[in-house]
């Protein structure tokens, strides 16, 4: 799959709720996610077990209320960009949270090699 594809099945699959289905469809095995902080388990997650991981956390700990994806923004060959916004849940607490994040995706080889998370200032 060429940038364009990847970007817009990436955009497609969140809107859809096939973000868990599109991991290994779109991403390399030795994927790196890196988030704007620290959560707890440093700011880098490495490999396609790893985003997993963090799919799965998400889903166990916030409920989705609403959730817009923007369509893609290209960057050259090998880089596309995605705004999110949610508003969510925490199961635990009931803490109704808005958030809104960008996600940078680096493409190699006709699979997302990295993504990077970037959040607004508190």
């Amino acid at each position: 799959m060429g940038l364009n594809e990847i970007a817009k099945e990436l955009v497609a699959g969140c809107r859809e709720g096939r973000e868990t289905e599109n991991l290994d469809k779109l991403y390399a095995p030795d994927i790196v996610s890196v988030e704007a902080q620290d959560m707890g388990d440093g700011r880098e997650a490495k490999g396609i077990e790893a985003i997993k991981g963090k799919h799965a956390w998400w889903d166990s700990t916030f409920e989705v209320i609403d959730a817009k994806t923007s369509d893609p923004f290209p960057h050259g060959d090998d880089k596309f960009a995605v705004i999110f916004e949610v508003k969510a849940k925490n199961k635990e607490s009931g803490e109704i949270s808005d958030m809104k994040e960008i996600g940078l995706y680096h493409v190699n080889g006709g699979k997302i090699v990295r993504e990077e998370f970037f959040y607004g200032a508190e």
